[in-house]
């Protein structure tokens, strides 16, 4: 949003011109599984300007406040945590370790050379264990090279992880990732770690992508009101989306439908149509409809003779 319409917790960003962009932005995270189509949303961290600071909160305070409650609300689950590269350095893996979660973080050779050119020196060595492993089925190879102990950075020496990297190659395409993760790294585990790494396109695919595209709008500006509006708004899409999450998982009614009708977007069409045309009891009321079927009553005129 720009122009006047702002409040205290408004991040800004000043142009060349003069002219200043106010937003909102939060820090989202979901549980997922490799194998589970569905994600679980967990209470997002707004990214707000504080009160009596002047300078725009970021993402890494954001992130230090969500670990801080994630750890909090659910103080006996084990979590293992999975980010891309901006989250591979030092203070973050020490914020998590000090909330006793583990990590798989992407890295890239152009933000982490120095780690990319510790693992070529210990290859040199004889450090390094590559391995494959093939899936016929599908026409895939899967490549590794990984090495356990090394150091992040060089100002951050004490700061030792494990390096995974990976290669999808396949008959037309070949994909390329790499990770850091504190799970010490064998050719027993380095295709579930692996799985776990790329699970984090889910946040994107699953969870965003569907909450822009799938007719929860939220890109959508719904006003920002004095204070907090903006912020409820986007919570209240979120819890939401936890619902419609936990049903996909969870309520046979609801998959039963889904089948039926064949795609997500046919399915939340029709509950639509529905819910704007009948007074309904309940969602399992809503669902049974579409999935039996019902009677369509022949619609009233309201004749006006005035």
């Amino acid at each position: 949003m720009g122009g006047e319409l702002h409040c205290a917790s408004c991040l800004h960003k000043v142009h060349r011109n003069g002219a200043i962009t106010y937003y909102h932005q939060m820090l989202g995270a979901a549980i997922l599984h490799p194998e589970k189509r569905e994600v679980i949303p967990l209470m997002p961290e707004p990214i707000v300007k504080h009160d009596g600071t002047e300078k725009n909160d970021c993402e890494r305070n954001a992130a230090k406040r969500l670990v801080a409650q994630l750890r909090q609300d659910y103080p006996h689950l084990k979590f293992i945590v999975t980010e891309d590269s901006l989250s591979s350095n030092a203070p973050h893996i020490q914020t998590l370790q000090d909330h006793d979660l583990r990590y798989i973080l992407g890295v890239k050779a152009g933000d982490h050379a120095f780690l990319f050119q510790q693992v070529q020196v210990t290859e040199q060595a004889g450090g390094v264990t590559y391995y494959e492993r093939h899936d016929r089925a599908a026409g895939i190879r899967h490549r590794f090279r990984f090495v356990n102990d090394v150091p992040l950075n060089a100002s951050n020496a004490d700061v030792r992880v494990n390096f995974i990297e990976y290669w999808e190659i396949g008959q037309n395409k070949i994909q390329h990732f790499s990770w850091v993760t504190d799970l010490r790294v064998s050719k027993r585990n380095v295709f579930q770690l692996m799985r776990g790494g790329r699970a984090r396109w889910k946040i994107e695919n699953e969870t965003f992508n569907t909450l822009k595209n799938q007719g929860y709008h939220f890109e959508h500006n719904y006003g920002h009101g004095q204070q907090n509006l903006s912020v409820v708004f986007a919570m209240l899409m979120m819890l939401a989306f936890l619902v419609d999450q936990t049903q996909q998982h969870c309520c046979a009614l609801f998959q039963a439908v889904w089948a039926k009708l064949g795609s997500k977007r046919l399915l939340w069409e029709r509950m639509r149509a529905l819910f704007y045309d009948y007074a309904l009891e309940s969602m399992q009321q809503l669902l049974e409809a579409l999935f039996y079927g019902l009677k369509k009553p022949t619609p009233i005129v309201v004749m006006n003779s005035s």
